[in-house]
């Protein structure tokens, strides 16, 4: 075999390799680049463009960029999506153990790659000071469980960690978070320790950054009402409470809107106003995965691209119709290796296909569907107040209303709520009457797709504000009626 026929092959290979990286990092922007079996008689206008987050000034959507700090995804893998995404926040663990292997040496690199990644392309890293350091006699454990301090050296290194941290990063990160799931039933943390971490830390970041706006809690629960109570009771009892600004949970339901309960997320409301009038709920990790998986949330269904897409974006509309800021977990399937590939565990909660090489395969269907609530959903809108409208037939929805904060045009999201998220595209149709509406040319858009659509002109009409839409096509994924001023197509 001559030398010639060995770098001929060798460059083949090269080229071979090239050709699949950057076939990994594609994305369709076509306008057709998300296909279903919706049919829409109506005339087709076009297709929402999506945005960058360099387009997007603000936004109250954050993307999970989580388990960075343990290795089980690969950030220089998928970041390149995060961009045309339009998500303007992230979430991640600051992760102490990766960055201090050695006792008193930070090593800054990886952490700085990723923060430094997000500053240039206006996105805002929310940093989540989290897990121990087992290089600490008492320093706690690297992953969710039994991985809290028990020493007063531990607590002393956390303590000078997160000083380091703050320091490092507090003319980039404003926003953070104390601890992950302590309340998870493997953890056994109280919440009378956890407040008192909270108050420990929230204290150190306070000093060096006044500004900064903190998470607390970092709740797994959305209806454990009296780990939330306890919580509290010790921050307002040590008048601490102007720490922080959010309480934030974690909602897993199978279906999205029973999360919106008395005994769940409107709970959790009413014990905040308990203590504060101020405070926030912000939910901070919720997506559900594409595929059947055998442990996580929401495990033991049959998923798919399909119900995993209705399921984020019900679950995003969901919380914003709330008036709660929200995260979609995650951008990327998460491979849970643990060390031993006997009980590896691919976690397909990802907008991003991956797998055990942690490579980004392809985007899925829920990452267009999240795209495209990115490029209308950001902080130039409002909820509308007094929003009142009727509809018939009286079906299980689920509708609210938004209102451009300069021209106060509107934007309705509707969908079928009655059900957990399905694989059918079959719609039905309801007459839906809203008051103090402000539309000039409305139109139907699928958010899933992108598509846009004319509402024909005789299925609508005005009475001085009141507006009626008359068999409008809706199915168990969100649909839009729009003004057409607030959504940019083509």
């Amino acid at each position: 075999m001559n030398k010639y026929f060995i770098k001929s092959i060798l460059y083949l290979i090269i080229c071979s390799s090239y050709s699949i990286q950057t076939f990994a990092q594609f994305i369709d922007t076509s306008p057709d680049r998300v296909k279903t079996p919706l049919e829409i008689t109506w005339k087709r206008i076009g297709t929402l463009q999506p945005r960058s987050t360099k387009q997007i000034a603000s936004s109250r959507i954050t993307v999970g960029c989580e388990t960075l700090d343990r290795n089980h995804t690969d950030f220089n893998a998928y970041k390149t999506y995060l961009p045309p995404l339009g998500v303007k926040k992230i979430r991640l663990q600051a992760g102490w153990a990766k960055c201090e292997k050695v006792k008193g040496v930070y090593d800054w690199k990886w952490l700085d790659e990723i923060i430094n990644f997000a500053a240039a392309n206006n996105i805002e890293p929310w940093l989540e000071a989290s897990y121990g350091n087992p290089i600490y006699e008492g320093g706690g454990g690297t992953n969710l469980l039994n991985s809290l301090m028990t020493s007063p050296e531990g607590y002393a290194a956390w303590d000078r960690w997160v000083e380091a941290l703050v320091n490092r990063y507090k003319d980039r990160v404003k926003e953070w978070e104390i601890w992950n799931e302590p309340d998870h039933p493997g953890q056994k943390i109280t919440p009378e320790t956890t407040a008192e971490l909270n108050i420990r830390t929230a204290n150190i970041i306070k000093r060096i950054q006044p500004e900064a706006k903190i998470a607390g809690l970092a709740f797994a629960s959305n209806s454990n009402m009296e780990y939330l109570d306890a919580f509290l009771k010790v921050i307002a009892d040590q008048h601490k409470l102007d720490l922080f600004h959010w309480i934030s949970y974690h909602s897993y339901t199978m279906r999205p809107e029973d999360a919106y309960s008395e005994k769940r997320v409107l709970g959790l409301k009413k014990v905040i106003e308990k203590y504060s009038k101020t405070l926030l709920l912000r939910q901070g990790e919720n997506g559900a995965p594409s595929t059947y998986i055998p442990s996580f949330a929401l495990d033991k269904y049959y998923w798919t691209e399909y119900t995993q897409a209705k399921y984020d974006m019900r679950r995003l509309l969901g919380d914003l119709g709330h008036d709660i800021e929200t995260s979609v977990f995650t951008i990327i399937d998460i491979y849970y290796n643990w060390g031993d590939p006997k009980t590896a565990v691919l976690n397909t909660k990802g907008l991003i296909q991956s797998d055990i090489t942690m490579a980004a395969i392809r985007p899925k269907v829920a990452y267009y569907a999240v795209q495209n609530i990115a490029s209308i959903f950001d902080n130039s809108l409002e909820l509308t107040p007094n929003f009142k409208f009727t509809n018939t037939p009286n079906d299980s929805i689920s509708i609210f209303s938004y209102q451009n904060k300069n021209s106060k045009k509107q934007i309705i999201t509707l969908w079928l709520d009655k059900e957990s998220p399905t694989n059918s595209f079959k719609t039905k149709t309801i007459d839906i009457t809203i008051e103090n509406g402000n539309f000039t040319n409305p139109v139907w858009v699928d958010v899933m797709t992108g598509r846009v659509y004319e509402i024909p002109k005789n299925q609508w009409n005005k009475v001085g504000n009141t507006y009626t839409f008359k068999e409008i096509p809706l199915y168990d994924s969100p649909i839009l009626i729009a003004d057409k001023s607030l959504i940019q197509f083509k």
